[in-house]
């Protein structure tokens, strides 16, 4: 358990933004499936739009510190490729 008001003050903070971060990785998420719901569709236009959004998603998502750059280019690069493989 926490002793020292400073650590007690860390572990509201850590509340506060655990529900903020888990907000925006279910949004991103969100965005990947409806590529992913795209791709399934087999409709090639409507793929690389959903992708086009899911991008910026993504990089905010690195950008805010939620998930990895590494991770956030990977999934886009193979994503991208699927799309690209739609004919």
């Amino acid at each position: 358990m926490a002793n020292t008001p400073q650590a007690k003050k860390r572990i509201r903070r850590n509340d506060r933004r655990s529900v903020v971060n888990h907000s925006r990785v279910s949004r991103i998420r969100t965005f990947i499936k409806a590529v992913e719901a795209a791709i399934a569709s087999g409709d090639k236009g409507q793929a690389a739009d959903a992708l086009k959004k899911a991008q910026p998603e993504l990089f905010r998502g690195v950008a805010r510190g939620v998930i990895h750059k590494n991770t956030a280019s990977r999934k886009i690069s193979r994503l991208s490729k699927r799309v690209a493989s739609l004919g």
